[in-house]
């Protein structure tokens, strides 16, 4: 077999000359970037270890040129990577050398605002957080609220499948989305789901959401609004112990209560975000529990009283219970900076997504503390508790190679236990090409072609993101780790070398 070989400087630069050409016949001068200096911006998303320079970035200003942009790489055979807002964690956006980024920035229009039936019809470069200020006046907001919230899409949120400090009791994009429409590759307006309680054939809307740009591109999408709960109250729990931290997680939920928001936070990370917000917390703490409840007054009143007592008996030294909306929102400002946080007191930082259930919290606690040892890392933990979906941020320098080979190793382990305990590569952030490598370890190469069948089902001629998600048998052959499903090893029987 013949190695491939890699293009030449001259021939890459004649393919985007006929690229930038084609395009320009298609969408205005302003929409079309492709001078290195211009498209430098979108060379990776939040991922920034992995970068690509792109042969051009495309931000189309209406649903129509969106279907002649994708007409056109059609029909020359050019890759195509959908961009939201840039703030995904997996590199999911990352563009490729022979390819366009297409960028759904400027489609930023609030449609429709439907106080009756609860939705609103927003464009994909719609900011989340702007859907609940647009829907505010009518005392209604958009429930998934990622800690990117004020700056992510709604068109990445539905790429990513997004979830946020709520979706514990309020569910993730897919489950608070009605209605997409988007358009194919080839050029093709389709619609999924509906305004409706049903609609006719497959549920192929929950197909769509979470494909990470890899199915078609989103233009207008309807979601879901629900009223804003008339009270919320806070508890902020201390333990002296992360994994009687992790078990109080269980418990709450054992004891039959849905919290409204379940988060957790260990103490480096809780001494990072105090230092960046000042929220009130406890510093002492080896972790904290931020357990919110809300409903009427009469709800929230007995819910508090009852995971204050689950908390206590499950070892919390420390109660508070926000008193105003003022220090409910104080509280949750340092769980949702955390991210940004990390990067004052680090160069650089590498966050995993895994999640396990709840009964594994404590343990891959314990398990990531020695790996802390082993690769001679820091690492904050700040996660969704509720519903087990981890976010260990790895520190280190991105300028030292050294670094960042071991953060990377860090992490694909970090990933691998959380599917030997039980759980998944990703809870919200997606796979990219962050996780593609370890999706060999969760699925068999039969479910990986069933990926790959549904991908080419929507797009045949494989030029929608490609080389993202899911991983070819090729791939996962040069890999060369064993397969773990549901916390077992294959043939538990044999002995282990």
């Amino acid at each position: 077999m013949n190695a491939s070989v890699e293009p030449s400087l001259e021939a890459i630069a004649a393919r985007q000359r006929e690229v930038v050409q084609a395009l320009m016949t298609v969408v205005p001068t302003h929409c079309l970037l492709y001078r290195a200096e211009d498209t430098a911006p979108y060379e990776c998303d939040g991922l920034a270890a992995y970068r690509q320079l792109p042969l051009a970035v495309v931000l189309p200003e209406t649903e129509s040129q969106v279907q002649h942009v994708l007409q056109t790489c059609y029909r020359l055979n050019v890759p195509v990577v959908p961009r939201g807002a840039g703030t995904g964690l997996s590199g999911g956006a990352m563009p490729l050398r022979d390819g366009i980024v297409l960028s759904l920035a400027r489609l930023k229009k609030i449609v429709n605002i439907d106080p009756y039936a609860r939705t609103a019809t927003v464009q994909p470069g719609v900011r989340n957080l702007a859907i609940s200020e647009a829907a505010a006046p009518y005392g209604l907001y958009y429930a998934p609220d990622p800690s990117s919230q004020i700056a992510c899409t709604i068109g990445g949120n539905v790429a990513e499948n997004s979830g946020g400090v709520h979706c514990l009791k309020y569910g993730l994009t897919v489950h608070n989305v009605l209605r997409v429409r988007a358009v194919t590759m080839e050029g093709e307006l389709v619609e999924f789901g509906s305004l409706g309680p049903d609609c006719a054939g497959l549920d192929l809307l929950a197909v769509l959401i979470g494909s990470e740009g890899m199915f078609a591109v989103v233009t207008e999408v309807t979601v879901r609004l629900i009223p804003k709960p008339q009270v919320a109250q806070v508890i902020m729990a201390s333990f002296d112990d992360v994994v009687k931290g992790g078990d109080a997680v269980a418990a709450i939920i054992a004891a039959g209560i849905v919290p409204a928001g379940l988060e957790m936070m260990d103490k480096p990370a809780t001494h990072a975000v105090e230092e960046f917000v000042q929220a009130g917390y406890d510093l002492d703490a080896q972790a904290i529990l931020l357990c919110e409840s809300d409903g009427t007054p009469e709800e929230v009143a007995d819910e508090i009283v009852r995971m204050t007592a689950v908390l206590r008996a499950h070892g919390a030294t420390r109660i508070q219970i926000s008193r105003s909306e003022t220090e409910r929102l104080k509280f949750w400002s340092g769980r949702k900076n955390a991210f940004p946080a990390a990067g004052r007191i680090s160069p650089d930082y590498y966050c995993m997504d895994g999640t396990v259930p709840r009964r594994a919290i404590g343990p891959l606690l314990a398990r990531i503390a020695e790996m802390e040892n082993q690769y001679g890392l820091r690492c904050m933990n700040v996660f969704h508790a509720g519903d087990g979906n981890m976010h260990p941020l790895i520190l280190f320098n991105g300028n030292d190679p050294d670094e960042w080979r071991r953060a990377e190793a860090f992490g694909t382990q970090i990933l691998e236990a959380c599917v030997a305990f039980g759980g998944t590569l990703t809870g919200e952030h997606g796979v990219g090409i962050a996780k593609i490598d370890s999706m060999c370890v969760q699925f068999c190469a039969q479910e990986r072609d069933a990926f790959l069948a549904v991908k080419r089902a929507f797009d045949p001629s494989g030029l929608l993101n490609p080389g993202k998600g899911i991983p070819t048998r090729a791939r996962c052959a040069e890999y060369g780790r064993m397969r773990v499903h549901r916390g077992l090893l294959p043939h538990p029987e044999l002995p282990r070398f």
